[in-house]
């Protein structure tokens, strides 16, 4: 198989290595990773199973590789390319260069053993980091503003610096938990109302994800057990229990769409079908979303050693937002939180 790659996570799963101005490519059993001055120290002190080129023109560098090798064929991701960079590359080259979106994520969609240890790994910091932040806003935290907490919430999950977060987190308070990806504001928390709180860390760059949707009051945590308002207490029972009935219902063999079925007819069932935005969730590796895609449309079958999210949600736009997120490990044709 031949094939070249430009996305940092892609070529990290290759080699071991990537930096911010690399390409990597796959001629049949030999791996190039074309980069430049600054990185070729550290490209071969980390790096495995290729040979490390460096160059002054990384596009005039793999062209020639490319050209030396005789291939006819190479398979590519538009989604590496601009237009301008994909034209400079293929001039001039009696090459048939072949499309493949996605073609890294999909190939990582089944995770090693390894893999899960790292990103159990991460998970179970991410928890931790959830823990305390919940401490912290017991302490400090009631009438600081998301903009405030968002940032305690940076400093805590990457423990001052030490990790990498997946994203950055979303802390939304009240009605601005309505919008599934609220960008922090000036809104203060207040005691007794709702926090939708989406973080993660990386763990060795592999990612975790997870969503608590609580009350704060001064003995709060992220637990899955929460009480509200009547109105709000019926979406959350729902959004609830379409989590728990994905993670105990999705095996192996079954399609990605049927996956999100799980939780999209429950939500329906109990008429908040409208307010359901997004899919049930997503793959999580060295990339915070990669394949498979649990969605209405995806065909994709679950398999074993598979890893992703299940999230499904209620939004009532202005007045509040709900979000139940954990990810899961399939093993033994059976969905494991991790």
């Amino acid at each position: 198989m031949n094939y070249i790659l430009r996305d940092e996570n892609a070529i990290y799963y290759e080699c071991g290595y990537s930096c911010d101005h690399a390409l990597y490519l796959q001629m049949g059993s030999e791996g190039f990773l074309v980069t430049d001055a600054r990185y070729t120290q550290e490209a071969k002190e980390q790096s495995n199973g290729c040979e490390v080129v460096e160059s002054t023109d990384l596009i005039k560098s793999t062209r020639k590789i490319i050209k030396d090798s005789k291939i006819k064929e190479i398979l590519y991701d538009p989604n590496d390319f601009t237009v301008s960079l994909f034209k400079d590359l293929t001039k001039k080259l009696n090459v048939r260069f072949i499309e493949e979106k996605d073609y890294s994520t999909k190939k990582r969609m089944v995770k090693s053993d390894d893999e899960i240890k790292l990103i159990s790994k991460a998970v179970n910091m991410g928890q931790s980091a959830f823990d305390e932040f919940a401490l912290f806003i017991i302490a400090e935290g009631i009438g600081k503003t998301e903009e405030y907490l968002q940032y305690e919430a940076k400093r805590i999950l990457s423990r001052h610096g030490e990790h990498n977060l997946s994203f950055d987190p979303i802390v939304a308070i009240g009605s601005n938990a309505s919008k599934p990806h609220a960008l922090p504001t000036k809104k203060r928390l207040n005691n007794g109302e709702l926090l939708l709180f989406d973080a993660g860390v990386k763990y060795k760059r592999y990612c975790s994800d997870r969503t608590r949707t609580v009350t704060v009051n001064k003995s709060f945590n992220f637990d899955n057990m929460q009480q509200f308002s009547s109105t709000i207490q019926n979406a959350y029972d729902t959004v609830k229990r379409a989590h728990d009935k994905a993670i105990q219902n999705v095996r192996s063999g079954m399609s990605a769409k049927a996956v999100d079925a799980l939780t999209r007819d429950e939500i329906e069932k109990a008429g908040f079908g409208k307010y359901f935005v997004h899919s049930t969730g997503h793959g999580v590796g060295l990339d915070i979303h990669e394949h498979p895609y649990i969605s209405k449309k995806s065909e994709t079958i679950i398999e074993d050693n598979m890893v992703f999210t299940i999230e499904p949600g209620i939004y009532i736009p202005g007045e509040f937002g709900i979000r139940i997120e954990d990810m899961v490990v399939m093993r033994d044709s059976k969905a494991e939180i991790l």
